[in-house]
């Protein structure tokens, strides 16, 4: 076995244990860059492209059909004769028997969609359930601007009162440099994940807004489990010099980055299965929009909780004078220059080597980070 090989899963081991094996807060600059990368496409993706908005947020009109041996492009064409109305999109999605074809349009009149309806049939001869050529095979929905409106109205008020709720449980849950740390990865989640929707012409429907809100949720949990065990390193870390903050902090991380990714991957198990059946088998347009959001937050929400949120709060906490000079002092002691108790300066020439005993450890034991 390889010497690389070996000291992977010596990592891996370390990682699974308990015990510590990556530096997540050294390398807090990196998780910097990186996010400033992807806030910075971002935010050039949502102000340059904007978001592709389901009829729902705009109005318009849908009519959807089993695709069978239909071609889209053929269609389209003929849907574009009998309205003059050129659509926004037409696309098949689905597999196999369950394959639909949907066209999405500007709003119609009840005399265009009819026509278009009695014209496809009439061309394309769609098939319905039992397999013969129906009119009623052609399936239509209308949603006025108005009610469009209304329900992107609602969709930033609920968003809005959930950032609200969130800060608030955030404040009284955690300390404070916890919350604000947790606030910005928060809204750094919201905006990557917008950012994603936006440069890859992914389509905004309520579904996405509800699954975002619920991935976003998941990224709070998340948070919260390792700031608590950060909480519980650093509890009285200003009465000791053997570890900074940013050390501890940054043992919780290890101690709780298996968890998470294990949370996080059992997550997306189901929502891997939900895309299968509702993409590929059923070709369900909204449980595709809810599954797809759920994975990618998944995703952003495992980079959040590990790489972001708690080089945040180190930073955040490193600016207090109280744990700059615990900084100073914690490097003065490993330098010998100061006794851990008095926390006074040593003078060699005057002070005899202090000599100390080792405590006797039970048969078997070993050190472990965690036991403090």
């Amino acid at each position: 076995m390889s010497t690389a090989t070996t000291h992977s899963r010596g990592m891996i081991n370390r990682l699974y244990t308990g015990e510590g094996g990556v530096d997540f807060i050294g390398r807090s600059r990196l998780w910097y860059w990186i996010t400033a990368g992807l806030l910075v496409i971002s935010i050039a993706a949502i102000g340059v492209r904007g978001f592709d908005l389901s009829i729902d947020f705009e109005g318009g009109t849908k009519l959807n059909m089993p695709a069978g041996d239909l071609v889209a492009e053929q269609v389209e064409e003929t849907f574009v004769e009998a309205t003059g109305v050129t659509p926004e999109i037409t696309q098949i999605v689905g597999a196999g028997d369950s394959r639909t074809l949907e066209i999405n349009s500007e709003r119609l009149t009840t005399e265009q969609v009819d026509s278009a309806r009695a014209a496809i049939y009439e061309e394309h001869q769609p098939l319905d359930a039992t397999g013969e050529p129906s009119p009623d095979a052609i399936g239509d929905s209308t949603v006025s601007e108005s009610w469009g409106s209304t329900i992107t109205q609602r969709m930033l008020i609920a968003m809005a009162v959930f950032l609200g709720l969130a800060a608030l449980y955030i404040a009284l849950r955690l300390e404070r440099e916890m919350a604000a740390a947790a606030m910005i990865a928060l809204v750094v989640d919201g905006v990557v994940i917008a950012g994603i929707y936006a440069l890859f012409g992914l389509e905004v429907s309520p579904a996405t807004v509800i699954g975002l809100l619920t991935v976003l949720s998941f990224s709070i949990y998340d948070t919260v489990i390792v700031f608590d065990k950060v909480r519980e390193n650093t509890a009285g870390y200003l009465d000791t010099r053997r570890r900074t903050y940013a050390e501890e902090a940054n043992l919780a991380v290890n101690q709780t980055v298996m968890r998470s990714i294990s949370t996080s991957v059992i997550s997306a198990l189901p929502i891997i299965a939900l895309m299968v059946v509702a993409v590929w088998m059923m070709g369900v347009g909204t449980l595709k929009d809810l599954a797809l959001i759920q994975l990618i937050g998944v995703i952003e929400g495992i980079f959040s909780s590990i790489f972001l949120a708690t080089p945040i709060l180190v930073s955040l906490v490193n600016r207090r004078k109280d744990t700059k000079k615990h900084n100073e002092e914690v490097a003065a002691y490993r330098a010998g220059e100061l006794d851990e108790d008095s926390g006074e300066t040593e003078s060699v020439e005057e002070t005899e080597p202090k000599r100390s005993v080792a405590a006797p450890r039970p048969s078997g034991s070993s050190w472990r980070p965690d036991r403090r």
